[in-house]
């Protein structure tokens, strides 16, 4: 017999509707089997879908389960903090000062910031670079040339995330990936703004492709920049607090805030809800 669930679907790492990362939530989906979340979320054809249980870690103030169009996910950054904020603006009410999520990694730690909500970076599963003949898949599946890639690193959360290095901005926003060369892998390209050239808006330009997923681009990604911060912060090549543009070549404009707070790297942004309502299952 088919029920129905409260439902939300928001725009995460944007203050404005349509120019973010889109996420569905479902509420109360302890009932809901493993193959109707799959096949709900593949329906939806966004990037990922969550959906919000009881916790069963005494310290946890929620549980969410992330799917994408294909796949369950153990941790993902804008489902998140997506999620957080609709739990929240339902009525949520957190133990602590800080909101604790209970997902496939563990526990993520949220809290609110200046610019909206912020997760705790979770801690890499992966680190160090790439092995060479995956690099040069990678090289050439981005249509990039050997001079082309500054360095490469696993930054790998949860997401299976290997980043690349560029050394302009122009270089990442002009990329035209081949996809087949790119099956089955999460990758991330950042490189950092020239305020001459690009202005003071952010500080790096980043874009993230999961090649094999229902959507191949990501417009904002939290996973990712969280593991590039990592990297980013632990060799010095960015600022304790910056500004990390992505989504700008699929017409968005999301915003992702990075700082360091001592060990701790907190990864934010604005969420913003754009659908209330309910679904049948």
């Amino acid at each position: 017999m088919a029920s129905r669930f409260d439902y939300k679907q928001l725009d995460v790492f944007s203050e404005v509707p349509l120019k973010g990362n889109p996420l569905a939530v479902v509420f109360g989906a302890d009932g809901i089997s493993d193959e109707r979340m799959a096949a709900f979320a593949n329906w939806t054809n966004l990037s990922e879908t969550t959906f919000l249980l009881k916790p069963r870690h005494p310290e946890a103030d929620y549980r969410v389960r992330i799917f994408t169009t294909s796949t369950e996910l153990p941790f993902a950054g804008h489902p998140t903090l997506g999620s957080c904020h609709a739990w929240l603006e339902a009525g949520g009410a957190p133990k602590g000062q800080e909101i604790v999520q209970e997902c496939g990694v563990g526990l993520v730690r949220i809290r609110r910031s200046g610019h909206g909500l912020a997760f705790l970076a979770p801690p890499l599963l992966r680190s160090g670079p790439p092995e060479a003949e995956l690099l040069e898949r990678v090289r050439k599946g981005l249509g990039l040339s050997v001079e082309a890639v500054v360095e490469a690193q696993w930054v790998d959360n949860g997401a299976g995330w290997l980043a690349l290095m560029l050394r302009d901005r122009q270089q990442v926003l002009t990329l035209k990936p081949d996809y087949h060369q790119l099956l089955d892998l999460a990758v991330g390209v950042i490189a950092p703004w020239d305020p001459a050239v690009d202005g003071e808006g952010a500080h790096f330009e980043v874009r993230g492709f999961i090649a094999g997923d229902g959507m191949p681009e990501d417009p904002a990604t939290g996973s990712l920049n969280a593991g590039l911060a990592q990297w980013l912060l632990g060799k010095g090549l960015a600022p304790s607090s910056y500004v990390v543009s992505q989504g700008l070549t699929m017409g968005r404009a999301g915003r992702i805030h990075v700082e360091q707070l001592g060990n701790e790297v907190w990864i934010g942004g604005a969420v913003v809800t754009c659908i209330n309502g309910s679904l049948t299952l």
